[in-house]
């Protein structure tokens, strides 16, 4: 790592899953089927995957059992209820006194839980983005939010990440382009690379 990590992760998360929030329950009733920029997930894979993963870190946390594994149904038939529910009880988790001085087991081994919190972190905001272009939201994205997210991991160095199931290798994104796309092609997403989405 190559940069020290930033002190409020916390309440980057917290603002992360507020700006996913509206991405989550702006989904048509006949988008969930659609592509993603995730190689073969669709858009209920993708939101089922992301929902899984703040349920996993909330059990990390907390010391309790997730109940069922990252890729099990956990939308059900609510998934705007679902992504809700899980984003409360994660935000309380990681609010909860001592929860940045513990270790977390994640899928890449044991992790000090403020370089855990920049992972999750990571998924909310980039599988927003994700979401967003998949459902025709990118004016919705916070921009901000994702160009201090590429910030933080250009800082971090992530080389050792660009492994096959985590990140590829960075793609070309539109000289101009908005905060997210230039986000998603670091991390390996194809994007356009024509004129810019946003203006």
């Amino acid at each position: 790592m190559d940069a020290p990590l930033p002190h409020d992760l916390v309440d980057r998360i917290e603002a992360a899953l507020a700006a996913t929030d509206p991405l989550v329950a702006g989904v048509g009733a006949d988008q969930w089927t659609s592509a993603t920029p995730c190689p073969d997930w669709d858009v209920r894979t993708l939101v089922n995957h992301l929902v899984g993963g703040l349920r996993i870190y909330a059990a990390e946390l907390t010391g309790t059992p997730p109940g069922r594994a990252h890729e099990d149904d956990w939308l059900g038939e609510d998934p705007v209820g679902a992504y809700r529910e899980a984003a409360r009880a994660v935000l309380t988790a990681w609010r909860s006194p001592g929860a940045l001085t513990t270790t977390l087991s994640l899928s890449i081994g044991a992790v000090p839980a403020p370089l855990a919190a920049v992972v999750e972190l990571t998924e909310i905001v980039v599988h927003g983005a994700d979401l967003a272009v998949a459902t025709g939201q990118e004016r919705s994205v916070d921009q901000a939010q994702a160009g201090a997210l590429l910030e933080l991991m250009t800082g971090m160095g992530i080389d050792a990440f660009r492994v096959p199931g985590v990140f590829g290798p960075p793609r070309p994104a539109a000289e101009g382009a908005p905060a997210h796309l230039r986000l998603l092609a670091f991390l390996g997403r194809e994007v356009a690379v024509g004129e810019p989405v946003l203006r």
